[in-house]
């Protein structure tokens, strides 16, 4: 399955970039709900372990990373906390204007246990709670 998440942001395409880009950055930019991140390895090939609250933890590969065309993807490795199998997730941004830019996050994926309707809300949740985070973190 897929699922896409695109929202406007007030804000350059660059400094937009500049808060994600980061693959161990992403506590800069959640929302609340990661408690720490931490990375093994640099660059492609690297993996985040995130602490959510309660003790939960994620672990993230870096697949692809492209400064130029803003984008990254990952793969989720290691003990699935979520019930989705094959998980490849992309966020990129693009430029709208001078001032303005879009984020796109999506991800293919296959439930594990769940229907396709609650993956996919479950999915859009993330990343609409992490745009969120994108805006509340730049206004900031």
């Amino acid at each position: 399955m897929k699922v896409l998440v695109t929202e406007e942001v007030q804000a350059s395409a660059a400094d937009v970039w500049d808060l994600v880009r980061g693959f161990g950055d992403i506590l800069k930019w959640s929302g609340g709900a990661i408690e720490s991140v931490s990375v093994e390895g640099d660059g492609i090939g690297a993996v985040r372990t995130i602490s959510i609250a309660g003790g939960a933890q994620l672990q993230e590969k870096l697949e692809a990373h492209d400064d130029a065309e803003r984008m990254f993807s990952y793969s989720f490795v290691g003990k699935l906390l979520l019930p989705l199998d094959d998980y490849y997730a992309t966020m990129s941004i693009i430029e709208t204007g001078a001032n303005q830019c879009r984020v796109e996050w999506g991800s293919t994926f296959t439930p594990n246990g769940v229907s396709e309707e609650q993956a996919t809300g479950m999915v859009e949740g993330i990343y609409k709670n992490g745009i969120a985070g994108i805006k509340n973190a730049l206004s900031a």
